[in-house]
């Protein structure tokens, strides 16, 4: 099968501090895991190529602060990303929580005729016994909204990869057909005297 030209996504990762995304950025980029990071501060990006049955992919993916003061950073870290990647540890409950009002920051950034821009939700150290959020919790609060669920751990590299294709073959068929209702909308081969503005989304 012929690989098609590479496209270029943007992913952002967001989640409370301390729930692990740049660990499981780096099991997955770099495929290691390191015990203990410093804060993220700001933003960092780590690029991945991957090939998305055929299509090559190279993946931009932004890995924010946990902090609330970055909260006010996330319209420009955003802006321009094909989806995003939400993290809590099963160990905290109130990190689950918080995912709502991460989830609400990007959506507030998202084109109102962009209805379906891709999430999925990452519930890390599942290696971890002590859990506060069971698996049935977190499929429930993630089925509520709609939002694609996978328990994964850093450490024990359980999980990540495939989470991650995931969130690339949503984001990449969401781009394809905006592309296409885009162009759809936009061009028009009748006279635009007769012509009516259609939507197709």
């Amino acid at each position: 099968m012929s690989i098609k030209k590479r496209v270029d996504l943007k992913i952002v990762i967001l989640g409370s501090l301390g729930v692990g995304k740049t660990s499981l950025l780096n099991r997955y980029v770099n495929n290691r895991f390191i015990q203990e990071y410093r804060t993220t501060l700001g933003a960092s990006i780590l690029p991945k190529e991957i090939k998305v049955d055929n299509t090559l992919v190279k993946l931009q993916i932004w890995d924010t602060g946990g902090q609330e003061r970055f909260k006010s950073l996330v319209p420009s870290f955003s802006k321009g990303s094909d989806g995003c990647v939400l993290v809590f540890d099963v160990t905290d409950r109130d990190s689950l929580y918080a995912l709502e009002d991460w989830r609400e920051e990007i959506l507030l950034q998202i084109p109102l005729e962009y209805k379906d821009y891709p999430f999925i939700i990452l519930g890390n150290k599942v290696d971890v016994m002590e859990r506060q959020v069971t698996s049935d919790e977190a499929e429930t609060w993630c089925a509520s909204r709609n939002i694609p669920y996978f328990e994964v751990s850093a450490k024990e590299d359980i999980n990540v990869d495939h989470a991650f294709e995931n969130i690339a073959r949503k984001a990449l068929l969401q781009d394809s057909e905006w592309k296409d209702c885009y162009l759809t909308n936009s061009i028009s081969l009748g006279d635009d005297r007769t012509s009516t503005n259609k939507k197709c989304c």
